[in-house]
């Protein structure tokens, strides 16, 4: 964990109530792009709520728009020669502090958590201005790390199984790259749709994906799943760095693959070659054996949100928390996602420990 390094502000009233610390970026580049700065305090509009965060967690998302790479995802999400969003963080958690005139379903003092993604990021921050249809009640129980770290990850998890590759209970599901935070998810909310659940992840990670009770764990640095006999109805792949013909052998005739997260050649591969991949079949069978690749774009809502707090407060999932820092460390978490050093998630803590 880094050591915070707050900046001074001024000490009158006004002044504290109109400005807040965030982690803000002005160009594209690496972690060293990010700094921590005083700006000013969001007012929220009429169908916004004001979020005090008390933490957010580190995606994948984050270091793509942090260096605007892949460059296709520029014009979309960020500018094409500046970055548009100047404040990352997209899973947050914290506390209503205001609401708009609009609102009904919130009131200051609730707890709150959801997904940012759709709505301008900006988790990395004291405060944050979130439409209220993008976020749902904390439970109690849950603490503000946890449902923090649920809630991109978790909807992509659930998304991609259940809406993407519509698992059915018996199927043979592997997920690739179990160790990470989409993965890890994917793990439990596969075993509990029903499906027998081989987990691929690196060694250093494998404790923390053996405690997730896969039905088998292959240590990638000593077996290629697309080199052995086994094959998978549906293939999560969070973690895809070779070329999308190379994952086909693996899978079943009628199988699906389901392109979560990875190289920026392979997510455009997926979405331009994905329906001619998915014609080609295994050789074996019928019209039936086809198999289907599709890319993932995540839609956060309020129905799915439900759902994965629901399954948090019986246990049926739990989010892996890896790392941890505070506000400040922000660049250094980014820095350790990207060179795959992250188990689970890493989470921000930006009010003092619960």
């Amino acid at each position: 964990m880094t050591a915070s390094n707050t900046p001074t502000v001024q000490n009158d009233e006004p002044c504290r109530r109109s400005q807040m610390r965030a982690i803000a970026q002005q160009e594209y580049g690496g972690p060293e792009v990010l700094s921590l700065q005083t700006v000013p305090k969001p007012v929220p509009g009429a169908g916004e709520v004001l979020l005090r965060v008390h933490a957010a967690a580190v995606g994948a998302g984050d270091w793509h728009l942090m260096r605007g790479k892949p460059l296709f995802i520029r014009p979309l999400f960020g500018g094409v020669l500046k970055p548009r969003i100047r404040t990352l963080g997209a899973d947050v958690a914290g506390t209503v502090e205001a609401i708009g005139a609009a609102v009904t379903q919130f009131q200051p003092g609730d707890a709150v958590f959801g997904d940012l993604s759709e709505c301008g990021f900006g988790a990395f921050a004291e405060y944050v201005c979130v439409p209220e249809l993008a976020l749902v009640p904390k439970p109690e129980t849950v603490s503000f790390e946890m449902a923090a770290a649920v809630a991109g990850s978790g909807l992509a998890a659930l998304q991609g199984l259940r809406d993407m590759g519509q698992i059915q209970p018996g199927q043979r599901v592997l997920v690739n790259g179990a160790g990470g935070g989409v993965g890890s998810l994917a793990v439990q909310i596969a075993k509990g749709f029903g499906a027998a659940v081989t987990a691929v992840c690196s060694a250093k990670k494998l404790a923390m994906v053996r405690s997730l009770h896969p039905d088998h764990i292959l240590d990638y640095t000593h077996t290629d799943f697309t080199q052995t006999d086994q094959r998978y109805d549906l293939i999560l792949d969070t973690a895809a760095y070779r070329s999308l013909w190379n994952y086909l052998p693996a899978l079943a005739p009628g199988g699906t693959y389901v392109l979560v997260g990875g190289g920026g050649a392979q997510f455009l591969q997926g979405m331009v070659l994905g329906p001619l991949l998915g014609r080609r079949r295994n050789g074996q069978g019928p019209a039936n054996g086809q198999r289907r690749v599709r890319c993932l774009a995540t839609q956060p809502n309020q129905a799915d949100l439900l759902t994965l707090r629901d399954w948090l407060v019986a246990g049926k999932i739990a989010p892996h928390i890896g790392q941890r820092y505070d506000l400040n460390g922000v660049p250094e978490a980014i820095r350790h996602l990207e060179s795959g050093q992250v188990t689970g998630k890493a989470v921000i803590r930006i009010l003092p420990a619960e």
